[in-house]
């Protein structure tokens, strides 16, 4: 098969019926079919099941001498602080354990800028004639959702295959109106790219005019290898300490793709200021978070050893799928020469960018064929791809049977596309 841009006007047009003519029959299937959002399966989920029933009895909720289901300890359930510092390389005093959604807290961590200031910060940003926010691209659309709700200029920043350019990271932090940046350090949302030693120096060592710049640190898929085994990481919080930009820096990990989306534990971690600080804005707002779901997670999860093992059952049912949507990738679009993609080891996407000016078009023909998809241009601010290229692909949800249908109508969709597009030109 030559590539598309090979291709002779003829051979385009004959190729483009039948392809035409295979995205039809798919069409007429009527799927219903999702690789919107990074869900985990119901195979995952049940595998989780046992943890729902590991509290049996009144002397079960008893833990370091605290009662889980009482009223205090805003912070945590020290044994649940005590995990996750494990997990993070952290110390105990540094976590901070919150609800089901470390979104939440990253909401929070950014309202309270708003609405207080940060700890080292002149004013309140609510006060402030603009902010201004980097936002490594392609990203996170709930990421970027939150600097556009707080109306916040945010500015794309280009990744690399080292993680954001710091060339321009560096010269952009140079404005004082530029108060934080977005990271996903390891298997970033969607690109799959782990950080490297050299960028996250440059970023624990970064020279800011803000004095209250604000390092938002999304550690989301921090122990969530599918291909190998577990890859250690750096501790931000030692590396910005070792910087003397200690406070500068949150970050983020939850249990959303460790036990359950909707009823797991998330944790913001950051220096013993910030700790302060937060806890006093945070004891206004609430009394503590639930402990009995904290305490659930410690008794099933263990450590970090425990957290690791069951990871490897996740890798186990995730693997293939991120197989399915590669080796289809490979097969079907790969020889035409329409769109490059990220191979992650982990993580919950596999990043594609198309030929310029079809990501939209794809993304489209998907849906009217059944099959959902992240939108087009989600993974930049403002949803404003300027190559209309990147799609994010989510494998998780559907079972491989299912899979394998959606990677059709997805490589069909994209084929058509691309064709339609050339012939016009």
């Amino acid at each position: 098969m030559k590539k598309y841009a090979e291709m002779t006007k003829a051979e385009l047009q004959a190729e483009l019926e039948q392809v035409k003519t295979r995205y039809a029959e798919l069409k007429a299937l009527g799927q219903n079919l999702n690789m919107a959002r990074g869900k985990p399966s119901k195979q995952q989920l049940d595998m989780n099941g046992p943890m729902m029933d590991i509290l049996r009895s009144d002397s079960d909720y008893m833990c370091d001498g605290i009662d889980a289901r009482n009223y205090g300890n805003l912070e945590g359930l020290p044994a649940c602080r005590k995990l996750f510092a494990e997990l993070l390389d952290v110390k105990p005093e540094q976590i901070f354990v919150g609800g089901s959604a470390s979104l939440q807290l990253m909401y929070d961590t950014i309202a309270k800028a708003y609405t207080h200031g940060r700890v080292m910060g002149p004013k309140p940003w609510a006060k402030l004639d603009k902010v201004k926010w980097l936002c490594p691209a392609p990203g996170y659309d709930r990421h970027f959702g939150i600097s556009e709700s707080f109306g916040m200029e945010m500015i794309p920043v280009p990744m690399t295959p080292e993680g954001p350019d710091m060339d321009l990271v560096e010269e952009l932090a140079r404005d004082p109106e530029v108060k934080g940046m977005w990271c996903v350090p390891k298997y970033s949302n969607p690109d799959g790219i782990i950080y490297s030693a050299e960028t996250i120096r440059r970023i624990a060592s970064l020279q800011h005019a803000a004095p209250d710049f604000l390092l938002m640190w999304d550690n989301a898929y921090c122990v969530h290898e599918f291909d190998g085994d577990y890859v250690p990481f750096p501790d931000i919080l030692k590396e910005c300490e070792k910087y003397g930009n200690a406070d500068m820096v949150f970050e983020f990990a939850s249990t959303s793709k460790i036990t359950f989306p909707g009823a797991g534990i998330s944790v913001f971690a950051c220096s013993e200021n910030n700790m302060a600080y937060m806890k006093k804005l945070l004891h206004a707002q609430i009394i503590s978070y639930d402990k009995v779901n904290q305490l659930r997670h410690v008794r099933y999860l263990k450590d970090k050893a425990g957290v690791l093992a069951l990871m490897k059952r996740h890798a186990e049912i995730l693997g293939p799928k991120f197989r399915c949507v590669l080796d289809n990738l490979e097969r079907e679009i790969a020889p035409l020469g329409i769109a490059s993609w990220q191979k992650p080891k982990g993580g919950y996407f596999v990043s594609v960018n198309t030929m310029p000016g079809i990501a939209k078009a794809t993304w489209k023909l998907c849906k009217e064929a059944g099959l959902t998809m992240t939108g087009a241009g989600a993974t930049f601010p403002y949803g404003k791809d300027p190559q209309d290229s990147n799609m994010r692909v989510a494998p998780s949800l559907p079972p491989i049977g299912q899979l394998e249908q959606a990677m059709e109508i997805y490589c069909a969709s994209m084929k058509l596309a691309a064709l339609e597009k050339l012939l016009a030109e």
